[in-house]
């Protein structure tokens, strides 16, 4: 698993980015719908993220799944920690957890 480069470069992109986003197409222009909804939360609470759009490279879109051994894109990694895709951000959000998580980890977001 370490000598996998695909799992090298997820693991340097979450660890050094406190907020990621794996998703289908960019913030700017989302790709699919769920990759749309989780983009609406984070940019509705004002949270700084860095999307990764896995449409350009089939070997992340994979790897990804592998990566988090998760099926669907997207997901979701605070300061490491995978969180989940589409379904389960959106449950966070209207639950509060996701603003308690986000305080939690230290991540700075407009309320």
């Amino acid at each position: 698993m370490v000598d996998n480069p695909v799992f090298v470069r997820i693991r340097q992109e979450i660890d050094e980015n406190p907020v990621v986003l794996f998703m289908k197409g960019t913030p700017m222009f989302p790709q699919c719908g769920f990759s749309a909804a989780v983009v609406q939360v984070l940019s509705n609470m004002g949270v700084k993220f860095k999307g990764i759009d896995v449409l350009t490279d089939p070997g992340l879109r994979e790897g990804i799944k592998q990566f988090s051994n998760w099926p669907t894109i997207p997901q979701l990694y605070v300061k490491g920690e995978f969180i989940g895709g589409c379904d389960i951000v959106r449950e966070m959000f209207s639950a509060g957890e996701l603003q308690t998580l986000l305080d939690e980890k230290g991540v700075a977001y407009a309320g």
